[in-house]
């Protein structure tokens, strides 16, 4: 309802206040009818919702009535389901100063591997392989990370 109501330049409190019209009131009741189907509502409280949704007036008095209950066709197990994916990607996340050390570690090498390359391109002697002492802050790096996602994998747990 409230994405057919509002359009451009309109603010969301003031949908509320517009009138609702019968479609709207009989998609409000085939929500509690589905509410009803599923056992989130007793037939009692099925009647006075419905009874409350074809007198209502306004959008606000419509979604008072439906407030308490979830889309249609969600249930429990859906919704605990996301929670838990939700909870997964976000402990798998690195922290943003992960990220950033990762990210300077990177560029630091790329530029070291980059002059690496010219000066062995234009030098016709052996030259010292300084880019490989890159893996030691690398190998530091990588140490941290783990730990890192070992420490919130377990804080998730509990």
């Amino acid at each position: 309802m409230a994405k057919e109501v509002t359009g451009p330049g309109r603010r969301s409190e003031q949908f509320e206040t517009l009138r609702a019209a019968d479609t709207d009131r009989q998609q409000i009741a085939d929500q509690l009818k589905g509410a009803l189907d599923e056992g989130r509502l007793s037939l009692h409280e099925y009647d006075d919702r419905v009874a409350a949704a074809y007198a209502a007036r306004t959008y606000a008095e419509l979604l008072v009535i439906v407030q308490d209950l979830p889309r249609p066709g969600v249930s429990a197990a859906e919704i605990h389901a996301r929670r838990a994916a939700e909870a997964r990607r976000e402990s798998s996340r690195l922290p943003t100063a992960m990220v950033v050390l990762w990210t300077v570690w990177a560029a630091v090498a790329a530029v070291n591997l980059v002059v690496y390359a010219l000066v062995r391109a234009t030098v016709n002697d052996w030259v010292y392989p300084w880019p490989a002492w890159m893996l030691v802050p690398g190998a530091a790096l990588t140490a941290v990370t783990v730990g890192v996602q070992v420490i919130r994998r377990q804080r998730r747990r509990y």
